[in-house]
């Protein structure tokens, strides 16, 4: 057992004082009467559960920057992803890993200690597979393992490019499996699992699974833990969902799916009044992305109404022209504000500190959306936590009551000192443990895959 003390330290019920924290192989343990009052290293002032990223492609990190010079005079998502798809297949093993664990390395320092990958880079760019079909797949739990970090595996069931049924086009090919593939990986990657790795399934969108295959995979049996799907991201989806299926995205799987809280609706950006509620009444999570979804000019999440409805949501950074909790969870409150033209629009019966009702509502849907134990400093969930640091300029003279509006709302230095993932440190004094050798092989592998479209 190793015990630690903090100040402070955000437990299931909120701050709490002068706080003992026990860990054991990996998980939080009950600290016993006896141990109370034995010495305990104290890891400092303000100590956090970690972050849970719920919606992440590894491989889009090294084109971040790459897509903000204007192609078209009407760029938008739909032209922005042609450019991922160039970027997508020049991506090997390799470099996915390479480019993974250095995203990972990042994520960590900024305070996410578990991401959800969405992973649909599964074949060779020709679209042929891989000797081994997994192979894609291992290079993001290799990287995952390298850098340290919880990962929920979420391989992606894709086939076709659009409501219409339509092939997949040539960029698109790599991604492409049938159900029985597609269930064979999934099947094949469960045999990895740990304490630090989930395999869910992921359902690429409505667009990119017909309904038989909808079926065929949530009837498979491994429906039995985390399922997130892309949906409403865009109002041309919308359109054409409602063109073909006589219904909206949200709308048409709420009616056709038992949708409940294994599932993880990514962006639902395009929400009627009606299907806000009903999504909220389900028990899936929101999983929101407000950096990526700015940057691609989605669009607004109604994030009040959902609240008031008593919905669950979580953060990703997606497309990471962001890697930062802070960042997202900011944003996610601007948007709002700039669209009601108020201010402290994330608040609650419970609590009138915005910073306070994100963070938890973050913990809260990112963890439940991982498929795992570890959004809260609690006996029995794997050991994640995060420790401010205590003498950040930003932090002077505040107290539990503005030390999370602070952390979120003050400035742009990252006041992350210390992550902990399963029991183990893994960034100490705002250093990851191998960040130096890490880095070094991503720029190596970024230049060789060289910056044209």
């Amino acid at each position: 057992m190793k015990t630690y003390s903090a100040d402070f330290a955000w437990l299931s019920e909120g701050w709490c004082a002068d706080s003992r924290i026990a860990v054991v192989d990996g998980a939080f343990a009950p600290v016993e009467d006896d141990t109370r009052n034995a010495p305990f290293e104290r890891i400092g002032r303000f100590v956090l559960p970690g972050m849970p990223n719920l919606h992440s492609h590894a491989f889009q990190r090294a084109m971040a920057g790459l897509a903000e010079t204007r192609t078209n005079p009407q760029d938008s998502f739909w032209s922005w992803r042609e450019t991922m798809y160039a970027f997508a297949g020049r991506v090997g093993p390799d470099a996915l890993r390479a480019i993974a664990a250095q995203l990972y390395v990042e994520m960590l320092k900024a305070g996410y200690t578990h991401v959800c990958e969405f992973h649909y880079l599964h074949h060779r760019p020709d679209g042929k597979p891989y000797a081994d079909i997994a192979q894609m797949s291992l290079a993001i739990i290799e990287a995952a393992r390298e850098a340290g970090i919880g990962l929920t595996l979420l391989p992606v069931l894709y086939m076709t490019g659009g409501f219409d049924g339509r092939p997949l086009s040539e960029r698109q090919r790599r991604f492409g499996f049938d159900v029985d593939g597609y269930l064979r990986l999934v099947e094949s990657l469960r045999k990895q699992e740990d304490s630090t790795l989930r395999v869910g399934i992921a359902l690429h969108s409505l667009r990119a699974v017909p309904p038989d295959a909808l079926d065929e995979a949530l009837d498979s049996g491994l429906a039995d833990g985390p399922i997130h799907i892309h949906i409403a991201e865009q109002t041309a989806e919308v359109d054409e969902c409602l063109a073909t299926r006589g219904a909206r995205p949200v709308e048409w799987l709420l009616d056709n799916a038992d949708v409940d809280a294994r599932w993880c609706l990514v962006h639902a950006t395009h929400m009627t009044p009606e299907e806000t509620q009903r999504l909220a009444e389900s028990g899936a999570v929101a999983g929101l992305c407000p950096t990526t979804e700015a940057n691609l000019g989605d669009g607004l999440f109604p994030l009040q109404a959902y609240r008031d409805a008593g919905g669950t949501l979580g953060i990703g950074s997606d497309s990471h022209i962001s890697v930062s909790p802070v960042e997202e969870l900011r944003w996610l409150e601007y948007g709002q504000r700039l669209m009601a033209r108020q201010r402290n629009i994330a608040v609650s019966e419970s609590s009138a500190s915005v910073g306070e009702n994100l963070w938890g509502d973050a913990l809260f849907g990112g963890g439940q959306a991982s498929g795992l134990d570890i959004s809260a400093i609690e006996a029995g969930a794997r050991a994640d936590l995060i420790v401010l640091d205590d003498i950040a300029p930003l932090l002077a003279a505040r107290d539990a009551d503005t030390a999370l509006d602070t952390f979120l709302f003050a400035g742009n230095a990252n006041l992350v000192r210390d992550v902990m993932v399963n029991g183990a440190w893994v960034v100490r004094e705002r250093r990851h443990r191998d960040e130096e050798r890490i880095a070094a092989r991503y720029r190596q592998t970024v230049a060789a895959l060289g910056q044209g479209g």
